[in-house]
């Protein structure tokens, strides 16, 4: 079983400033969307990979007077989610550091297990799922969203631009994670169990001129970070020469008039016999 330390390291979106930024982006009404109709007063929820607790805020109001638990393997995340919780006065929100492979539950225990972007990043979907079934009362939901990397895309596009995406995606493999696992994941909940799966998809989309000026600055800090370029230098994966041709076809982009991105989200709704 993969232990707290490895899956921190071997997290690919790290915990950059940059991608808080991006975390500070989200939140129930936006991500969870799918989800948020099923969610009853009362119910006990859990949230895997919670992070800065974003979403779980808005989960917490769906689900109130009922608890939501909040779960992540980065202590500073779980930090940053209690102060969120006591600055909103969300007092039926706990959070806890911990790994989603081993969580510190009894079995039977939520009405609700849910993970945003939290699956695709785990080597071992199957093991994941098993404990998220573990923990779900008979009947309870498991609702999963996650990333499909091939429906993503910047607009106007080049090979170039492309090339960079195929490369953080097998960066991502090469980390043990799933890029396209969000288009997957119905067969995935079939094989592990799960019940009446429905599933969905969406898009976080940028294409007014804040949030193309944000994914264009995100972009920029994170995948052309030095850490980043250095990491994927030094595996082979791309020569710096590609990194600074990629980021002249980016400066292209965001200068261009018809600009336009998206990332593209699977979403599924699962329920244990």
């Amino acid at each position: 079983m993969t232990t707290q330390n490895q899956s921190t390291q071997d997290y690919t979106m790290g915990y950059s400033e940059e991608f808080l930024q991006m975390l500070e982006r989200r939140n129930a009404g936006n991500c969870a969307a799918y989800l948020l109709p099923l969610l009853e007063p009362g119910m006990k929820l859990l949230d895997l990979g919670c992070g800065p607790g974003t979403i779980t805020m808005g989960l917490a109001e769906a689900v109130n007077p009922g608890e939501v638990h909040g779960i992540d393997m980065e202590e500073s995340q779980i930090g940053l989610a209690q102060s969120a919780a006591e600055a909103s006065n969300h007092t039926n929100a706990i959070f806890h550091v911990g790994n989603a492979l081993s969580l510190p539950f009894e079995d039977d225990s939520f009405d609700v297990v849910h993970a945003h972007a939290v699956i695709m990043h785990i080597p071992d979907t199957t093991a994941a799922l098993a404990e998220a079934m573990r923990v779900l009362k008979p009947g309870g939901i498991l609702a999963t969203r996650d990333l499909i990397g091939e429906s993503s895309f910047i607009e106007p596009g080049t090979d170039g631009l492309r090339e960079a995406w195929a490369t953080f995606t097998n960066l991502m493999r090469g980390n043990g994670a799933h890029p396209e696992i969000g288009k997957e994941m119905k067969g995935v909940m079939l094989k592990s169990g799960f019940t009446d799966i429905r599933c969905s998809a969406s898009f976080d989309s940028y294409g007014t001129p804040e949030d193309l000026a944000f994914y264009y600055s995100f972009i920029i800090d994170w995948f052309f970070s030095e850490q980043l370029i250095e990491r994927v230098t030094g595996l082979g994966i791309a020569t710096r020469e590609k990194f600074d041709f990629w980021r002249s076809e980016l400066d292209n982009w965001q200068t261009s008039s018809a600009a336009f991105g998206a990332l593209a989200f699977g979403e599924c709704v699962g329920r244990k016999p």
